[in-house]
């Protein structure tokens, strides 16, 4: 089953404008992350414009249909926020439920959770 990054590709982070301003910060994080899931085959990427979770710039979400959904914020637009994304979206989708035991999460994205979904039924 496939884990689903989505990047929020609009998030600017404080003080942004004081930047070249050339991309948002969450277009800077969307291209680490799918440089990052390049070649795997059970993450997949997209980007959204807005996860509305802009006081906490930098938002991703990692969801897979029947499991547990995530989303994550807060997170500097760079390489090892992006790895940690990544790495955590493997372990996603290597876990029946969705949920990660704590031990496994890598260090970069702990502290980033903003809210966990229960997976929606299968039926009415």
């Amino acid at each position: 089953m496939k884990t689903w990054i989505t990047i929020c590709d609009t998030c600017k982070r404080e003080g942004w404008e004081t930047g070249d301003m050339a991309q948002t910060d969450g277009e800077s994080l969307a291209v680490l992350v799918e440089a990052a899931a390049t070649g795997l085959e059970h993450v997949k990427t997209r980007r959204v414009s807005c996860l509305m979770g802009c006081k906490g710039a930098c938002n991703v979400s990692i969801q897979a249909n029947g499991k547990l959904n995530y989303t994550l914020g807060a997170f500097e637009p760079n390489a090892e926020a992006a790895s940690g994304i990544v790495a955590y979206a493997m372990a996603h989708s290597e876990s029946e439920t969705g949920q990660v035991p704590y031990r496994e999460w890598p260090q970069a994205i702990k502290g980033h959770f903003v809210t966990r979904h229960p997976p929606l039924p299968a039926d009415e």
